[in-house]
């Protein structure tokens, strides 16, 4: 996939500091770069925007082939880790895939918060889900050499609380909307659900669930757990 022909847009609601956060993830990510900013014009006095000038108004970014948007927006979103990135490592494309997970994860971790460590898991030989400075939540994986491959980063959804158990049926939902208009590029991925004995997470719910919609990759979780958070 590249750029021009990318539907989907994450966006990215910054609180005034959404230029040094574009700047640290474009210095971060392989084939990156800043590729429009525009900002609010000075004499923003009044309102929720009051102090704006010269922020970010609107910003397009990419890395490692996924194109963003971002922009200042105020206090009224708070990023929270429903929504998350992951960035696959896969040591079929590079030597060292290993080496620039810690990398980057180090840099990530540096005043953020660690939601799962870095270790080994049954799903991952590494893997760490992590928050950074900024609010922005990244899950990191080493990804099977063998398994069929994913581009470098791919959104991620966490249904938790009163849509909890809802992933797999959200994936299909979006796969219907969006088959309408490219269903060459459309479809369900692997769904792995969660066996029994893993309370609180219900045995048949998505323990991992993915879908290609046009032609981009999203992938979606159950969790019974107590967060705290939820879509907003």
């Amino acid at each position: 996939m590249t750029p021009t022909s990318q539907k989907i847009s994450p966006c990215l609601w910054f609180d005034r500091n959404c230029e040094e956060a574009i700047t640290f993830y474009t210095n971060l990510f392989p084939n990156a770069k800043i590729t429009s900013i525009q900002r609010y014009p000075d004499g923003v006095s009044d309102g929720p925007m009051q102090g704006m000038d010269g922020k970010i108004l609107t910003a397009i970014f990419e890395l490692d082939g996924l194109t963003f948007q971002a922009l200042d927006g105020g206090p009224l979103f708070q990023f929270n880790p429903s929504i998350s990135f992951m960035v696959n490592f896969d040591p079929s494309r590079e030597s060292d895939a290993a080496g620039r997970l810690d990398e980057m994860w180090a840099q990530l971790a540096e005043g953020g918060k660690v939601l799962m460590p870095l270790q080994a898991y049954p799903f991952s030989k590494k893997y760490s889900w992590i928050q950074d400075r900024f609010g922005v939540s990244w899950q990191l994986i080493l990804t099977d050499p063998d398994g069929e491959p994913r581009p470098s980063i791919i959104p991620s959804l966490l249904f938790v609380g009163d849509v909890c158990g809802r992933a797999e049926e959200a994936l299909n939902y979006y796969v219907s909307v969006f088959a309408g208009q490219d269903a060459a590029h459309t479809k369900m991925g692997m769904v792995a659900p969660y066996p029994a004995g893993m309370e609180p997470d219900k045995e048949g719910t998505a323990m991992f669930a993915e879908a290609m919609l046009a032609d981009q990759w999203i992938t979606a979780m159950d969790s019974a757990r107590e967060h705290g958070y939820a879509f907003n």
